[in-house]
This record gives structure tokens, sequence and C-alpha cells, in this order.
């Protein structure tokens, strides 16, 4: 039985595990099993890799997108730009390959782990159909690991960005400092903040959206509730809205694509 997970801490739900458990029994696959791995501490990975010797594949969520990187032997070009990953292969390697490939584990250990970005991936592919000429320009609420995929989407896209925070950081712009003129000169607004995941419906990015117009175009990352408050403001002044849904279903299938390709990134 080929098993897989998601790693993070902590694990209250599970976009993934459902996901992939409904995968497995709609697509008749019987020899694999997803399941969720509450790891507190990143430095436990290597343990639980060796608990758990038939694992082929993990997805990781928070708080581990960033500081698992330096348990990697290979990190794939965007998750690197990124400095986030969220998707881990893992590869049965003998000694004898890895000297072969002149490499050894970063513990010692018989296995190798390659990290991706599939959350790149899957903003990207969800957000291009939506971009207009109006779009050229973005404001991307929030600067944690989720805000590090779409920075990096935005990068690839060739759309400029101002990153909006709590606490200063370079060349961004605070909440409280934002202004309905920013809001004018940005078409695209993107949340990569928590703030309206169930059960807090009430709670949404502190932004002037008496500016927003029809040319606006909203993305939040959350996909629970369907229809977040930042989004309903956003539609209660004609924008296009979009929630993260389709990225998340989008990044679990090139999870899956990563774990069971055989090409070794060398």
């Amino acid at each position: 039985m080929k098993k897989y997970g998601l790693i993070g801490f902590p694990l209250t739900h599970s976009f993934s595990k459902k996901y992939f458990t409904e995968k497995f029994e709609r697509e008749k696959i019987k020899d694999a099993e997803y399941e969720l791995f509450p790891l507190e501490h990143i430095k436990d990975l290597q343990d639980m890799l060796d608990m758990h010797p038939d694992i082929r594949g993990l997805n990781v969520t928070i708080p581990h997108k960033v500081n698992v990187l330096k348990y990697l032997d290979w990190i794939e070009h965007d998750a690197r730009t990124a400095g986030a990953v969220n998707c881990i292969r893992v590869i049965a390697e003998s000694p004898i390959l890895a000297s072969f490939l002149g490499e050894v584990g970063v513990s010692g250990h018989d296995f190798r782990l390659e990290g991706f970005n599939t959350d790149i991936y899957g903003f990207e592919t969800s957000l291009k159909p939506l971009i207009t000429d109006e779009h050229e320009t973005a404001l991307v609420l929030g600067d944690g690991g989720a805000a590090r995929a779409v920075k990096c989407a935005l990068d690839n896209l060739g759309i400029n960005m101002t990153v909006v925070t709590r606490k200063p950081t370079p060349k961004g712009i605070l909440f409280k400092d934002l202004k309905p003129y920013h809001i004018k000169r940005h078409k695209l607004i993107i949340n990569t903040t928590p703030l309206g995941t169930a059960p807090n419906f009430d709670e949404c990015p502190p932004i002037p959206y008496e500016a927003l117009t029809p040319g606006h175009l909203l993305y939040d990352l959350v996909y629970n509730p369907e229809k977040t408050l930042f989004l309903k403001k956003g539609e209660e002044q004609g924008a296009k809205i979009k929630n993260g849904y389709e990225m998340l279903t989008l990044q679990a299938e090139k999870s899956w694509d990563i774990w069971n390709s055989t090409a070794m990134n060398v």
C-alpha cells in the first residue's frame, strides 16, 4: 500500500485528506491511502518518515512550508524562488544510487526528498483565464507562506504587485495606510490572509471597499466559506470574484502527478 499524507500543525481540518480519499474511491485506486501526520516540530520529519517507510508523497501546510526547505535534498526552481514548499516527493534511494548521483540525503537516510510548490501552479492556472489588460498591477493582502506562492505566480505572469501587511515590510504598504487611490490603481486584489475563514464569517481584510469598481477582480485564497465577506463586499461593488477552491484542486492534482512521476530531478 502506497501512503501519502499531509504534515503541519495543528491539523484540525484537511481539504487534502477529503479530496484524495474521494479521488481514490472515484478512480478505483486500491493501492493508495492518504493520512494526516500532525507534526509540531519539522525536525521530527526524518523520524516520522522512518516510522512510515511506505510514504511516497507529502503535502505541507502551516507552519512548515518555509522551514521544511533545509530538510530537502532537491528543490524545484519555482519553489526555491518562492522560498516555500507545499509538496514533497519521497523516493526510496539505495546508497549505491546516492553515490552514483554524487549526493547523500540530508540526514543520511535511504530516501531522497524533493520539494515542489504546487500552490504556484494552482493559483497561476486558475487566475490566468480571468486576467485582462486592466489587471497590470495587483495588491497582495498578507505576506505569509501562501503569499509567497502568489507572488511567484504574479512574477511568472508579468504582473507588478504591492504587498499590504499589518507590520512594515520592504517595498510594502500597511493596511492602515491603504487609501482609495491605491484600490483604483490596482485592479487585481488577492487575499492571502486567513481572514474570513469559517467560522469567522464576519471578518475581512480592512481595505476601502467603496473604491472597488466592475473593472476589479478579487481573488480570495480562502475556500470555506464559498463566498467570504471579502468577496461579498467586492461583488456588491460590481467586481468579479474568485475563491480558492479551484486553486486547491489544481494543486492537489499537480501533487499527485509529481508523486507518481518516475523522473529523477538531478
